[in-house]
């Protein structure tokens, strides 16, 4: 159970002050623990942040795909639009996707490689689900198309857009402009006119 409190407190810190602002101490006093116990736990502080990183994915991943299990081949329009609300809506309402989106964004330095292994190994996994569905829609004709890739590509780029403009940017009213013109440009191109 203290690994888990231990965790919670570092997602905190390591969210605030990032990496190298973050230390062992302010987590374990946090938790009302001594630095030195927070070992009993952990290897230290690049295994604790690791682990908070991998849990966060873990959030994304999951999300991602119960929200895939719920959709069908016949609303594509829809279920595609509903996956960029739910991109935006995880990474502003769920303080370990924050971490997460902030991480893989400006990665410590010495943690570079290992956190672009996690990023890499969760971008393959939603594409490889995206080009199912595309596959589906092509399939049943509800969109244009001959393979998947493609469109699956340029949704992604759709979505790495958004995930872009939720780093840097502050302003709701861009993020929401960004969100509908390049939601319109990508639904043209793949739907039946």
């Amino acid at each position: 159970m203290k690994s888990n409190e231990i965790k919670e407190a570092a997602l905190k810190y390591f969210t605030i002050h990032g990496y190298e602002g973050a230390s062992l101490s302010l987590i374990a006093e946090e938790v009302g623990m001594k630095k030195q116990s927070i070992y009993a736990h952990f290897k230290g502080k690049d295994d604790l942040f690791l682990q908070v990183l991998r849990d966060a994915k873990e959030t994304e991943l999951s999300s991602k795909l119960q929200y895939f299990s719920k959709i069908d081949s016949q609303n594509p329009k829809l279920d595609l639009y509903g996956f960029l609300q739910l991109v935006i809506d995880l990474f502003q309402k769920n303080e370990q996707l924050k971490f997460w989106l902030r991480m893989s964004f400006f990665p410590p330095a010495h943690l570079a490689k290992a956190i672009e292994k996690e990023v890499i190994d969760i971008e393959d996994k939603v594409q490889l689900i995206l080009e199912s569905k595309f596959q589906d829609w092509i399939d049943a004709k509800v969109i244009l198309g001959d393979v998947s890739k493609t469109p699956t590509f340029a949704f992604l780029g759709v979505v790495d857009s958004i995930l872009l403009e939720l780093v840097y940017g502050n302003d709701e009213q861009r993020l929401k402009d960004k969100l509908e013109a390049s939601w319109t440009v990508f639904w043209r191109g793949i739907s039946h006119q």
